[in-house]
């Protein structure tokens, strides 16, 4: 198992914050690391993400959990669980702050063969944090 994550502290609504992460369309905008994401992120819906990471590379993932202002969950891999991520955003409001965290867990058999070839995606996990918080701030302010 290989796991990375990233929180932050976000000055914004949870529905502000949202309504960023619900919109494939504006996470370029806000995302340093993605291309571009094709499909609608609702539950149950396929969606192909495209990062600067792995250019020309699509990653397919399933939209497994859906909650408004709450929470999701990405899921993709390979057939039988020989290899899975799946990418967590999650939101936790207190005091007026949203306390964000995006995590993602690679598992499964193959992971003795695959695990070696998976980038470092701490840095890339805290500059979407960074983005998202960014974003959602300025939004907040001028909405």
């Amino acid at each position: 198992m290989k796991e990375f994550s990233a929180t932050t502290t976000i000055d914004a609504s949870p529905q502000t914050i949202w309504a960023l992460l619900a919109t494939a369309s504006t996470y370029p905008e806000w995302d340093p690391n993605c291309d571009r994401i094709e499909g609608s992120i609702k539950l149950g819906s396929t969606l192909k993400a495209f990062t600067k990471l792995s250019p020309g590379r699509a990653f397919k993932v399933k939209v497994t959990r859906f909650e408004p202002e709450q929470g999701m969950t990405w899921s993709g891999g390979m057939p039988l669980g020989l290899f899975k991520g799946e990418r967590t955003f999650d939101l936790q409001e207190a005091g007026g702050l949203v306390r964000f965290t995006v995590k993602e867990v690679f598992s499964g058999s193959m992971m003795v063969l695959i695990g070696g070839t998976i980038p470092d995606l701490s840095e890339p996990f805290q500059q979407f944090v960074d983005g998202l918080k960014a974003r959602a701030e300025r939004d907040e302010a001028s909405g």
